[in-house]
């Protein structure tokens, strides 16, 4: 009833460990709270002994079911005792800031076999669940439990439990309220063959769990202490506590590190020996293959203290004899240090076996156990992977892309957070990890592993193997998120930027998007062409003579995503190809290979040189205009002069589609040389600009987006790009024309939204796991924006 993270917590504090101390709201308290609430539908009139057998095929019908259910819990009121209990149980933590973890378990339903310890174990989808930050007074933890609470019962969490035979009254969660202290350092801890493996970070840890940083890193020996390798990362911003406000609009703040304070370690060295003797005792009391979670922390009148704020076993070894726990009977709200009480038992219940192989860059979180599919050549012809098994290569070519929708997850060696597999993986939420060098070699093919694409990590599984109806799942690490009154997705509160999705594959169309958006603001086509071309380059087409059923293919397509989204604007960027991302084609050469095809013949050029596929990509959207959809409009990509402009909007016209009036024709502004010359693109007839942040920070900053020894190079967030974007949506203001943004900067850095909406940016596009985080900052941003204006037109005259 208290869940695993809880349940090991309160284990190791009873045994005497440093643990960030809490309380516990049980599992019970939910099961009541649920029976309080005036359910609109008779299907959750008896909610708690409801299987919820719902359409899962059906996304409509479940992304309303969701959001009633959600806006019911989020909108219900909790009892005053209850109330009451809970700022009590706030006051004596005393502090005015509270981090709300979900504690999830499964009770069995028999097929986990006799062994009743074995239901305790923590339930591997908690990741379902966020977890929350809020104010410690009694209204924002109200509100920050029901969030949690109402979190069980979005469309991805309904989906998961019947997909995978859960009952909803087999789930338990409970919630680990623990107090946020002022933090020095923080990071996590893997412990693995005899190895301890440390990340830190200066601040509070959700920079490491963001992505934000790349931590210090260290390696030591789990017996002796020694340090064999030791690693500066690159961190350039923390977070902290905002105790200058009062109201719940900014819980968390992010700040930039000075230059000094980037270039040391956020360990010194006795609080790097303090965590390193603090894994140590870890591992001698529960095994040696662990993740933890600490936080360094200052306490009044006490010296700097390492504590554990999660601690999560992944291996035991049968032989070793440990305690298992118990929970205490009759317990709704509990102390950590009253959780349970403590028994002998022959084995370890804690956690399945893993073992890390190789690590790379978290590319689309997530996490899955299946069999590895390993191609270590990818010149090869591929005509199919075997379904839900996770696809091992260097990189993904363009023309496997079709091929990723049968698999599990993707480990590539090469290949980095913009990349189009990882676009894709993201599209289709399924976990991914780039950069992970040498994993073709490593990886066996037909093993069983396990793929962290939040972490980064990808694991070998041991003989220890999970219950089935969870193996075959894919999971998402919770993601913490400031709590944020007005951000309820279940009501949303409206807002002036239009909040747009990046969508290229069929498939994300019958997936139920969090919260309702405002249109596609990026078709990527040629992610689209790689899936309904049957994985040939779309010049093959012209050279076998099939330039009308290339038409006929690419307009089903297109017409899809524009009557899904009819009226909202579907943004279609046309192909922008570059030689290197196809192959093992039957495509006849007609150029010599490209020495640099990212500055090669692309985009708009190519248009230029060989303009019969372009005539083709124009008579496919002419088709889906005449089949009744004005909504679809074209962007062109990496335009390099005013002239391949007007090119293409000649033939733009001769295609017919200017002759509907609300047709649009936009252009990518992601070549500097736009910075200097949207006047005269304007004044050719560009009707919006969409930022594309990718291509732009590498051509301004020289790096290749793509390559994985450059990551924390790679950074949008550089004083260069962060003025060449301000600069556009300047111009595009004075000039009166539309201007959003559509790469990943306002993603990776959710600190960058409130810029981009004070310069005036129209709308944001972002991928669908993006879009609810991405509408709490605009709402966090416009109103921070509102609130000064408010403040300015309140100051009296001098």
């Amino acid at each position: 009833m208290v869940g695993g993270k809880a349940f090991n917590l309160g284990y190791l504090l009873q045994k005497g460990f440093p643990v960030i101390p809490g309380f516990v709201i049980s599992a019970q308290v939910l099961r009541d709270f649920l029976e309080t609430i005036d359910w609109l539908e008779p299907l959750f009139a008896d909610l708690s002994h409801s299987s919820l057998r719902l359409d899962i095929e059906n996304p409509q019908q479940l992304q309303i079911i969701a959001q009633q259910i959600r806006h019911q819990i989020n909108t219900a009121t909790l009892s005053p005792p209850l109330l009451a209990e809970l700022a009590a149980a706030a006051a004596d933590l005393g502090c005015s800031t509270l981090i709300l973890r979900p504690s999830m378990a499964m009770q069995s339903n028999g097929r986990l076999g006799k062994d009743k310890l074995r239901a305790m174990l923590p339930l591997k989808a908690s990741g379902l669940v966020n977890i929350q930050v809020c104010h410690a007074d009694q209204t924002s933890l109200a509100q920050g439990l029901k969030r949690v609470w109402a979190d069980l019962f979005g469309a991805k969490s309904l989906f998961y439990w019947q997909r995978s035979g859960i009952h909803l009254q087999q789930v338990n969660l409970a919630v680990l309220v623990q107090p946020i202290q002022p933090t020095i350092a923080a990071g996590i801890v893997q412990t693995h063959d005899r190895l301890i493996e440390i990340q830190a970070t200066t601040g509070l840890g959700m920079a490491i769990d963001w992505g934000d940083v790349v931590p210090d890193f260290y390696q030591v020996q789990a017996d002796t202490g020694s340090i064999q390798i030791q690693q500066l990362g690159q961190k350039t911003i923390a977070y902290r506590t905002n105790s200058e406000r009062s109201d719940t609009l900014t819980v968390l703040q992010s700040f930039f590190l000075e230059n000094e304070q980037q270039e040391r370690y956020a360990l010194e060295a006795d609080n790097l020996r303090q965590v390193i003797q603090l894994t140590q005792a870890v591992i001698a009391e529960v095994g040696d293959c662990l993740e933890l979670e600490w936080t360094l922390h200052r306490t009044p009148n006490v010296s700097a203290t390492v504590s554990l704020t999660q601690v999560t076993p992944q291996s035991t070894p049968a032989t070793r004899t440990k305690s298992a726990v118990f929970l205490k009977p009759d317990h709704s709200m509990v102390k950590l240090t009253e959780t349970a009480e403590i028994v002998s038992q022959p084995e370890s219940t804690l956690a399945l076996a893993t073992t890390p192989i190789v690590t790379g860059l978290a590319a689309s979180p997530g996490q899955t156990i299946a069999l590895a599919t390993v191609i270590s050549d990818v010149e090869q012809p591929l005509d199919a992977i075997p379904t839900g098994t996770i696809l091992i290569a260097p990189t993904i070519p363009l023309n496997w892309i079709r091929l990723l929708r049968q698999v599990a997850a993707i480990v590539t060696e090469q290949g980095g957070m913009t990349s189009h597999s990882a676009i894709v993986a993201r599209e289709l939420r399924i976990p991914a990890v780039m950069a992970a060098f040498g994993a073709t070699q490593r990886i066996q093919p037909g093993e069983q592993i396990l793929v962290d694409g939040t972490a980064g990590v990808v694991y070998r599984m041991t003989e220890t193997t999970p219950p089935p109806a969870l193996a075959e799942l894919t999971m998402s690490k919770p993601r913490t998120l400031p709590l944020n009154l007005a951000a309820d997705p279940s009501s949303p509160t409206v807002i002036g930027t239009r909040l747009m999705v990046n969508l290229s594959q069929l498939e994300s169309l019958t997936q139920p998007l969090p919260l309702p958006v405002d249109g596609v603001g990026l078709m990527r086509s040629e992610l689209l062409a790689s899936q309904v071309l049957d994985g040939h380059h779309p010049q093959w087409w012209l050279q076998q003579g099939r330039e009308s059923e290339f038409v006929d293919r690419m307009a089903q397509a297109i017409r899809q995503f524009a009557a899904t989204f009819m009226p909202h604007p579907v943004f279609y960027r046309s192909l922008d190809l570059r030689s290197h991302e196809f192959r093992a084609t039957t495509v006849a050469e007609t150029t010599a290979p490209e020495v640099n095809p990212v500055l090669g013949l692309r985009g708009a050029l190519q248009y230029m040189t060989h303009p019969a596929l372009f005539d083709l990509e124009l008579a496919a959207l002419a088709r889906v205009q005449q089949a009744g959809y004005p909504n679809i409009h074209l962007m062109l990509p990496f335009v390099r002069l005013v002239d391949e402009f007007t090119f293409c909007r000649e033939r733009v016209e001769r295609a017919g589609l200017t002759q509907i009036p609300q047709f649009q024709l936009w252009i990518m502004a992601e070549v500097p040389s736009v910075l200097f010359l949207l006047p005269e693109y304007v004044r050719a007839g560009v009707q919006g600009i969409s930022i594309g942040s990718n291509d732009l920070t590498q051509l301004l900053l020289g790096i290749d987006r793509d390559s994985p020894q450059l990551p924390a190079i790679y950074n949008a967030r550089h004083p260069a790009v962060q003025r060449a974007i301000a600069h556009l949506i300047q111009q595009a203001r004075h000039l009166q024309i539309p201007c959003s943004i559509c790469g990943q900067a306002p993603v990776q850095y959710p600190e960058l939204v409130e810029d981009l909406i004070r310069e005036g940016i129209t709308a944001i596009s972002v991928e669908p796991d993006a879009i609810e985080p991405t509408y709490q900052a605009i709402v966090r941003a416009e109103r921070r924006l509102l609130l000064e204006l408010a403040r300015q037109h309140s100051q009296p005259e001098q």
